[in-house]
């Protein structure tokens, strides 16, 4: 009878730690926050991809070459992503946030092709007369090894969406094993500090309660880079994240 109930007492908690969130973020006011700023740069080479279409050619055009990594005359890094780790508190999400992001596919390309996205369902959408097979890997060692699948997704119609559930945190690696060439990736996210850099590769996140952290910068084609942070109550730090291939 003892080892019955060791066995259900472990049950009991392995079901609660399955259900209840552990650490789950909170909002709160943040009055005294500080802002982190600054860019994210490459100063290597930009190295390009060559696309062969070798099915659907009507929908998915023809043979093209397209830079791995999108980077201005300034070495600013567009479409990168940069996020704090491990935040447990502080500004409310965005309003933004509560409406479910779509994936869609679109003339045999991921739209967009790099977003971030909070914990929750996503709408995986088929814009193509043609059948895509979405397939989302998730990554370790911010996106150098993605082979975990997370959703695997045949869409064979026209204006066909699925929404899938993502449960955790971490970066995604989409494609397609249909049209091969297609790439896009998500970042999902358990706290409401995060931002896409622009075209400049400049980014902002405000309302940051004083504290240590440790803030990532990302882009598919380098991987990311983690670097320690200290935010100051009503002050501004900025920050230059070089990444490196």
């Amino acid at each position: 009878m003892k080892f019955i109930a060791q066995v259900a007492s472990l049950f009991l908690i392995c079901f609660l730690v399955g259900v209840l969130p552990i650490s789950a973020y909170k909002e709160t006011s943040v009055s005294n926050g500080g802002i982190i700023s600054g860019k994210v740069v490459f100063n290597g080479r930009v190295p390009k991809r060559t696309i062969i279409p070798t099915r659907d050619k009507s929908v998915c055009g023809g043979m093209r070459k397209e830079p791995k990594i999108l980077v201005g005359p300034d070495k600013g890094v567009e479409e990168g992503i940069v996020y704090l780790k491990k935040v447990k508190k502080g500004k409310p999400w965005p309003k933004e946030s509560l409406e479910v992001p779509v994936l869609n596919q679109e003339k045999c390309r991921f739209s967009p092709k790099v977003q971030v996205m909070r914990k929750g369902k996503i709408a995986i959408v088929n814009s193509d007369p043609v059948l895509h097979n979405t397939h989302g890997y998730l990554c370790k060692k911010m996106g150098k090894q993605c082979k975990r699948t997370v959703f695997n997704l045949a869409l064979p119609n026209q204006g066909q969406r699925i929404e899938k559930t993502m449960k955790r945190p971490g970066t995604v690696k989409v494609d397609c094993d249909a049209h091969g060439w297609m790439l896009g990736w998500m970042q999902v996210v358990d706290n409401p500090y995060y931002a896409i850099t622009g075209a400049d590769g400049n980014f902002s996140i405000p309302q940051v309660p004083p504290g240590k952290y440790t803030l990532v910068a990302f882009q598919g084609y380098t991987g990311g880079i983690e670097i320690p942070i200290v935010v100051k109550a009503n002050q501004e730090l900025k920050i230059t994240a070089e990444l490196k291939k």
